[in-house]
Formats: structure tokens, sequence, C-alpha cells
């Protein structure tokens, strides 16, 4: 009887001990880990936008990109223009480029996309594509726009509004973004030959603008390059969460557009050197039309 106590009471602690000593000498299954990759993702912004930050933007794909894939980052950074282009003098490089108008530095170690825009066509090769727009507009106070009166041009960037207002035959005097802004809407201009930005402006202001989209001719436009041939199939799985409906449709928050919902006819391409603006501006101020310089959408 003291026995069978003795083996009731004892018995549970020695067949823990047992178990414990088995588990201790199993042997452990070799965890799988999942080396991280980074990608890393240059914005450069060389037109105004609407409001907000196209960078932030960004951040926030990359944010939901990463979510279903382990071990995959994006490390989104913003440029200024100049800065990009000193990076790349340098030797740096990211793996994915959004980019306005410009920077034709890049294109030469820009990788073919499966995606097609006539205005991120190079050599025959789809290297650029937009994830997002701008659109030109002509405001006026009143809603009468077949009455005379001067035009102020805003300019606030490295896109060329004046040839907007040439390929609409517009003649106006082109002044910094935000004194275009306040002196047409201090009366020195009936109209005022603006952008998206302009719309977010009065919106905030709450004053009551008149609008007439100007189609025939657009640069605003960020697009998006990928440069790593190592990283590019996480580049496009960045591109495919950026071109998606559920992305295109937040970019309201932006004050811009989905570059599918935009009506412009004409655009440079994407990879517009210094000397192909330059020759685009000389066209327009010497009373030529710039549409041979210029790809039809």
């Amino acid at each position: 009887m003291k026995a069978w106590k003795f083996f009731k009471t004892v018995l549970p602690f020695l067949l823990a001990a047992v178990l414990v000593a088995a588990c201790a000498f199993y042997p452990k299954e070799k965890a799988e880990t999942v080396a991280p990759r980074v990608v890393r993702v240059w914005n450069v912004d060389t037109f105004e936008g609407g409001k907000g930050s196209r960078t932030s933007f960004l951040k926030s794909v990359a944010r939901r990109v990463e979510e279903g894939a382990e071990g995959l980052y994006f490390l989104v950074t913003s440029l200024t223009e100049e800065g990009a282009r000193q990076a790349f003098l340098g030797g740096e490089r990211p793996d994915l480029l959004s980019f306005g108008v410009g920077l034709s530095e890049f294109a030469e170690c820009a990788l073919p996309l499966p995606y097609h825009f006539a205005g991120g066509e190079l050599g025959g090769h789809a290297l650029a594509y937009p994830w997002c727009a701008g659109r030109y507009y002509l405001f006026s106070l009143t809603d009468d726009f077949g009455g005379e009166g001067k035009t102020a041009i805003s300019c606030g960037g490295s896109n060329l509004p004046a040839l907007s207002a040439a390929v609409e035959g517009i003649a106006g005097e082109e002044l910094p973004s935000l004194t275009a802004y306040t002196r047409f809407l201090g009366g020195e201009f009936r109209y005022l030959l603006g952008t998206q930005r302009d719309v977010c402006r009065f919106l905030a202001r709450g004053v009551t603008v008149y609008s007439k989209p100007l189609d025939g001719y657009c640069d605003l436009f960020q697009y998006i390059s990928v440069l790593s041939a190592e990283k590019r199939e996480d580049c496009l799985l960045f591109l495919g969460e950026l071109l998606s409906a559920r992305t295109q449709e937040a970019l309201s928050s932006l004050g811009m557009f989905p570059p599918a919902q935009t009506a412009a006819k004409r655009t440079p391409v994407a990879f517009l050197s210094a000397e192909g603006r330059e020759e685009l501006l000389a066209a327009v101020r010497s009373g030529k039309n710039p549409e041979k310089f210029l790809k039809s959408i």
C-alpha cells in the first residue's frame, strides 16, 4: 500500500522529467530564415502636385506590398531633381525611380516594362509608365470664357505650361505659380492658365472659380521606371500595387488623377533632355508649332 502511494505521488514527476529530457535531446528542426531584400525607391517631384506628398503616398503603397511579401522591404526617399542628378553622377542608382518629365540621364539604365504609354517609350522600348497625372486648366472668375482679357500663365516647376498655352492658342504672361494665383484673384488678370495645384488652392480658400480643361498638351505625369535587373521581380510587385485599381482610386487624396482618366492628346518623352526642353521652348517663343516635338497619346 505504501509502495502504491509512493508511485502514485512520484510517478507524475518522473513522467514530466522524462518528457523534459526527451524534448531537450530531441533534434530540433532548423528554422527557416528569409534573407531580407531591400528595394530602394527614389521619388523626384519636378512639377507641383495637388496636395499632400507623393513620397508619403509611395510609402503607403510600399507598406501594403511588404505585408504580403516576407522579407521584402522598400526604402522610399525624396530627392530634388538636382539632387538625383548629382547622386547619379556620383554612381548611385535606385532600384525604382518615380519622376516627372526630365532626368534623361537615367534612361540608359531603365529596363523594359510590361506596361506601355507613348510618353514612356524610347528607342522602341517601354522604359517608363505614369502612375499619376495632373491637368492644365484655364480659370476664370466668371463663366464667360469668350471675353477679352489678360492671361497669367502659372509656372511652378520644370513642366512647360507655355506649351499648353501654345497648343491651345492662348497668349499670356508667364509668372511664378503663387504670384500668378494671387494676381489672378486680385483682378489683375481675367484668366489663369494653371494646374490641379490651383484647383486645390481655390478649394482651400473657398473661392468660386470656373475652369475649362486644356487637354491639347500635358507634361504633368509622374512616371515610374525599374532600374535594377537583380531586383526586377520585387520592383514589378511594387508596380502591380501602385497601378492597381484601389491605389489609383486613392489618388484623389493627392488632388491628382489616374493617368487613364486624363484626356491629354500630346506629351513630350518622359526622359526629356535639357537640350530637348530648350528646343521646345525656343520653338514656342519663336512662334513655331511645337507639336512635331511631341508624342500623341
